[in-house]
This record gives C-alpha cells, sequence and structure tokens, in this order.
C-alpha cells in the first residue's frame, strides 16, 4: 500500500507537466488580400493563419476581386509523432510541439481586369457583334420546307 501511495504521490506532477501539440496551417497569396475559405469556413484574408485538429484533406477556396477565384483542395499531412501510438507520447512529453504547414496561392488575373473599361467594352460588343453574325449566317443557311419548318441547305 505504501508502495502504490509513493507511486501515485509521484505520478501527479507529472499529468501538470505534459505538453501540448499545436497545429497551424498558414496561407499566403500572391497578391495578398484574398479571402479564403477552408472546408467552407471563412478564416482570414491572406496572408492569414488558423489553427486546425484534424489532418486530411481540406477544401480550399480563395476569392480577390479582379483575379479568377482558386477552388481547390490540398493535403495536411502528418508528421511522425502525429501518427496513432507516438502521438501519446508527443501529447505526454513536457514539451510544446507545433506543427506549421504552410501554402501559398499564385492568383490569376481576371482577362477583362487586366484591360481598361473602354477596352473591354469594345471587346464585348465586338463578340456581340460576332455572335449576331454566326446567328445569320446560321439563319440564312436553313430553307422553309413544305411543312413550314426550317430545313438546312
Amino acid at each position: 500500500m505504501k508502495h502504490a501511495a509513493a507511486a501515485l504521490l509521484l505520478l501527479c506532477p507529472l499529468t501538470l507537466v505534459t505538453g501540448c501539440v499545436k497545429r497551424t496551417i498558414s496561407i499566403t497569396s500572391q497578391p495578398p488580400g484574398a479571402l479564403v475559405w477552408l472546408n467552407d469556413v471563412q478564416v482570414g484574408r491572406t496572408p492569414c493563419s488558423t489553427d486546425f485538429t484534424f489532418f486530411g484533406t481540406y477544401d480550399v477556396r480563395l476569392d480577390l476581386e479582379g483575379y479568377e477565384p482558386v477552388a481547390t483542395s490540398r493535403e495536411a499531412e502528418p508528421p511522425i509523432y502525429e501518427y496513432p501510438g507516438f502521438d501519446l507520447v508527443a501529447e505526454a512529453v513536457p514539451l510544446n510541439i507545433a506543427t506549421f504547414i504552410d501554402w501559398h496561392f499564385d492568383l490569376e488575373p481576371v482577362a477583362e481586369a487586366t484591360l481598361d473599361r473602354r477596352e473591354a467594352e469594345a471587346r464585348l460588343l465586338e463578340r456581340a457583334r460576332q455572335m449576331q453574325a454566326e446567328e445569320a449566317a446560321k439563319g440564312s443557311n436553313e430553307t422553309p420546307s413544305t411543312d413550314g419548318n426550317k430545313k438546312g441547305k
């Protein structure tokens, strides 16, 4: 009984000095300032960092006005001390252990954003005229049939 009490007295202080594992994902983009969502949860604007609990695949979305939106997935790979068995030791060791995962995204400008307003409007009108001409050409290639429906020549 005395030995059990002595062992308990020695083990109690160890529970107070157990370690801590901190996991952080940092996301950057070029240009900065993009709104970031991880698994459909908004986490901030780039550059930003957020704590996470689970390793695995994350759905990542970035959105910045004037740039193409990014919707992709990224993998948060666990280090060796996060595998089952090792993780119990990592949590029990009286040290602070940190896992940092860095993801960077290069955003592509929207084609219209690289043009001035007049140029963008001129290109839009030109595309509209081309579509009208194509539709008119399709219409002129069709002739009415005897039943009233149009047929191609």
